[in-house]
């Protein structure tokens, strides 16, 4: 068997999960320990406007989290990390990482995740749900609505077997609005 340490690995926890963009040889249930899935970015671009912020996720400190990693092919790692440097760091509000991944089925990777900057204007921090919500509500940008993408990203969760039980209460009080 091929050494996979050949391999780019990429870790997803939003987005990424349901739409990485970016061809894979392998897609795997995968843990990150140090780091939790947070609503703790203002989008500016992909869904808000600086003066209709909505609200996207971001790993923050502290916890675990669940998402997807999926393993790039060498030939095609460069071409990868390109695409996803012009789509996740727009206005740099993450920094680049390489982090321990612990795949489900046992297996340790490296693997390239975003990670939120705390310092970066657009960092959030905790807000109440209330504010959470309005800038759900309100988030519209270039790659779509802001409740669409909390919703794509709850329901392809749920589909893994996870419960985030923030995302759910946003999706339930959007559901009850629509």
């Amino acid at each position: 068997m091929k050494d996979l340490t050949e391999d780019l690995w990429v870790f997803g926890y939003g987005s990424l999960m349901w739409r990485p963009g970016f061809p894979h040889l392998e897609r795997a249930h995968a843990h990150l320990y140090g780091y939790h899935r947070s609503l703790c970015v203002f989008s500016h671009v992909h869904r808000g406007t600086p003066d209709h912020p909505g609200l996207v996720l971001g790993l923050d400190r502290g916890g675990r989290c669940h998402g997807v990693a999926f393993r790039v092919a060498p030939e095609e790692a460069e071409t990868t990390i390109q695409y996803l440097r012009e789509r996740e760091q727009v206005t740099a509000v993450y920094l680049e990482r390489h982090l321990p991944v612990r795949l489900a089925d046992g297996r340790r990777v490296r693997a390239l995740a975003y990670v939120v900057d705390r310092y970066h204007g657009q960092y959030a921090g905790r807000l109440s749900f209330d504010d959470v919500l309005k800038h759900v509500r309100q988030g519209q940008g270039v790659s779509g609505r802001n409740p669409d993408y909390v919703r794509n990203t709850y329901d392809h969760l749920i589909g893994m077997s996870v419960v985030d039980p923030l995302l759910h209460k946003i999706v339930d009080a959007l559901d009850q609005e629509a």
